[in-house]
């Protein structure tokens, strides 16, 4: 059996060598390998379908519903696709994949010497982002959850420290992101996805409500940190563009619990806006509306059908 080191070594020639394939011959291939997954996979079809119904309501038709739900899956079998191409890139390429734009405000914000919070989803191509900035920019911090699988874990955290981006395990992160933020440094959070009730806040999202992490909210609160959104989207012809909006100003009254809450639904919000211009690129196949208050953990799954 060969070691989680030789298992690298293979995986490295593997994504190199994909890497020096045309990226234009992706597309085809990736949209039939997301229809066939769309068909096969009836359990993250169900989640998918029933997130839009929640999110779109009647807005959408079942027709509609049904032709988005399966640009969803061709989009993150494209970003699958594009991992090679992610996995070779450096300073002198990366801007043939992905431009910036408005980054004038995480600039205004850092000029504040208090590091930078960086608002960020599981949307477009959300490795690329980072990676991205990272080569062209100046290196940053992303939190990122370790994947039980040891050799998958090494893999993601080899792909995600190209340009020097520097991962932070999202177990026991809080110090050190306080630490990275003290030096003036900043940190990406990925907020879109559920959280445990223990970790988390009930705030709408789409108009339901939705277990959203707190951490970003605590951390502006105690810090000061400025909190930047930005998401990226595919173009027509396949390149990304990153899209850096505005400072959300910070709510404080005094009420920690309320100031968490009010806080947390901006951000929430503020997520909801961009992914209502580009629906396909979002990650409909998480549970995102699982946590409920006081809801069983068998209701929960139960209301997804799985």
């Amino acid at each position: 059996m060969p070691s989680k080191d030789r298992w690298l070594r293979i995986i490295d020639r593997f994504m190199k060598a994909a890497g020096g394939i045309p990226r234009e011959w992706t597309r085809t291939p990736a949209r039939a390998a997301g229809l066939l997954w769309y068909w096969t996979d009836r359990r993250h079809r169900t989640v998918a379908h029933k997130n839009l119904s929640i999110a779109f309501g009647g807005t959408l038709d079942e027709r509609a519903r049904r032709r988005l739900c399966r640009e969803s899956f061709q989009h993150l079998v494209q970003v699958f696709f594009e991992l090679p191409y992610v996995y070779c890139l450096n300073a002198s390429d990366a801007g043939r994949f992905i431009t910036f734009q408005d980054m004038e405000h995480l600039y205004r914000a850092m000029e504040k010497k208090r590091g930078v919070l960086v608002l960020a989803s599981h949307f477009g191509n959300w490795e690329l982002m980072s990676i991205g900035f990272s080569l062209l920019q100046f290196p940053i911090h992303v939190i990122a959850r370790p994947i039980e699988n040891p050799l998958v874990d090494a893999f993601v955290t080899r792909l995600r420290s190209i340009g020097g981006t520097e991962v932070i395990s999202k177990k026991g992160s809080f110090r050190e992101v306080l630490r990275v933020l003290n030096r003036g440094r900043v940190v990406a959070i990925l907020l879109d996805q559920n959280a445990a009730a223990h970790e988390g806040v009930f705030v709408p999202f789409f108009g339901k409500t939705a277990c959203t992490h707190k951490a970003m909210a605590i951390l502006a609160l105690r810090t000061g940190a400025p909190v930047v959104p930005v998401y990226n989207f595919r173009e027509p012809g396949g390149h990304y563009r990153m899209v850096f909006l505005p400072e959300i100003p910070l709510r404080v009254t005094g009420d920690m619990e309320r100031d968490i809450r009010e806080n947390t639904s901006l951000y929430n919000s503020t997520m909801e806006g961009y992914i209502r211009l580009y629906p396909e690129q979002w990650f409909w196949v998480h549970r995102r509306w699982k946590t409920q208050p006081g809801v069983s953990r068998a209701r929960q799954k139960a209301e997804y059908g799985v």
